[in-house]
């Protein structure tokens, strides 16, 4: 049981979920996230991938055939998650310049909130440097204000207010009617998105999300606890006050090869958001499903195993099915969780997904962490870059 007990040692130095609403101020009413947005070479065959290997469903559209002239966007939706794949239609811009810097990665990062313009006054009073002053946009379904603040990289937080609309997804976008929209593959919500950020930044950062936008950092991991015999890195969690939007942000650490943060700068060119982590209620049927349809995951080899109720305890899955599929387990205080990551997803070695079921475990699996960074390694080794 050492790894539970290291945990448990993690956790005693941190805030603690409990302590959330004492050390989160509530200057910044946060009620979830609205939907990311990824500026992508050709978004309608990122469509296609996402419906098809993801089962996201067709929701809305912006291009040509609604006014739009410099972009066309596919919006797509899972339960709760929203994906908005977005490609430039002239030459030059901002759009270009992500795409061409970047490769296909995330820009927005939305958040739905109450009241968009104090949103925007709260963050920029606090120093946060403005995106998008806010503006209202309008149509036959209502009005939706929109305001914006930028932060690490080039990734922006944009604040969404909607209690006035009913429309489709935004003005100026229309109803995506589609023939083809495969069974979704049970995801429910986003549960945390990881931020990458460069050498001695993260203290940086976890101090922009406390003082401009309220958050509280609740766990803390250093090189020790996230390294293997050669790479390491180091990560603090910042959460909001009611926990429906959490940020774990990742720096690298010293180690005797490139780690995976390293790898991710050099190709992404500079900070950005490294991993979406969606949740389900059946990640045995969700991966499954997934794998059935060309998404490839990390390999876990089957040793990770042989000891594996010893480590975590007693579960209600049978293992050798999780052992099948890949499925990696780990127990906090309060439960357990299982987690799986897919291969990076562009194509570039950047961002990635990870699936998530929590079955009571508010921690971020750091009983896998050895593991999982000995699986990446294996990739970048593969692609010559560890």
């Amino acid at each position: 049981m050492g790894e539970i007990k290291n945990l448990k040692n993690i956790q005693n130095t941190t805030y603690g979920l409990e302590k959330l609403f004492d050390e989160a101020e509530d200057f910044l009413p946060l009620l979830g996230t609205d939907y990311i947005e990824l500026y992508v070479g050709n978004a309608k065959q990122s469509a296609h991938f996402y419906k098809t290997a993801f089962g996201f469903q067709s929701e809305a559209f912006a291009g040509l055939e609604t006014g739009m002239k410099d972009r066309v966007s596919f919006v797509l939706k899972q339960d709760k998650i929203r994906l908005v794949l977005t490609t430039p239609l002239e030459e030059g811009g901002e759009l270009n310049e992500h795409i061409n810097k970047h490769g296909d990665g995330v820009k927005v990062v939305a958040l739905w909130v109450e009241d968009a313009r104090k949103a925007w006054e709260e963050t920029t009073k606090r120093g946060a440097k403005s995106y998008m002053e806010p503006r209202v946009e309008e149509d036959e379904n209502g009005t939706v204000v929109r305001s914006g603040i930028h932060t690490y990289g080039d990734t922006v937080h944009i604040f969404v207010e909607r209690k006035n609309y009913n429309g489709v997804f935004l003005p100026g976008y229309r109803k995506w009617e589609s023939h083809y929209n495969p069974e979704t593959v049970g995801l429910k919500f986003v549960d945390h998105m990881v931020g990458n950020v460069d050498w001695g930044e993260m203290k940086e950062w976890c101090q922009f999300y406390a003082k401009v936008m309220g958050f509280a950092q609740i766990i803390s991991f250093t090189d020790d606890d996230i390294s293997t015999d050669f790479t390491a890195l180091m990560s603090k969690v910042m959460s909001n006050g009611n926990g429906r939007i959490k940020f774990p942000i990742n720096e690298p650490a010293e180690g005797k090869k490139k780690s995976q943060i390293e790898e991710y700068i050099d190709f992404y060119n500079g900070p950005g958001v490294q991993h979406i982590a969606v949740a389900t209620n059946d990640i045995v049927k969700t991966v499954s499903a997934m794998r059935d349809r060309g998404v490839e995951f990390l390999y876990v080899p089957e040793t990770y195993y042989d000891d594996l109720l010893e480590r975590v305890g007693a579960i209600d899955e049978d293992v050798e099915i999780l052992k099948e599929h890949g499925i990696l387990i780990d127990r906090d205080d309060e439960g357990y969780l299982l987690q799986l990551f897919t291969k990076p997803v562009v194509d570039r070695p950047t961002m990635f997904f990870e699936i998530i079921q929590r079955k009571g475990a508010q921690s971020f699996g750091v009983g896998n962490f050895k593991a999982l960074f000995e699986a990446i390694e294996r990739e970048q080794e593969n692609r010559g870059t560890l």
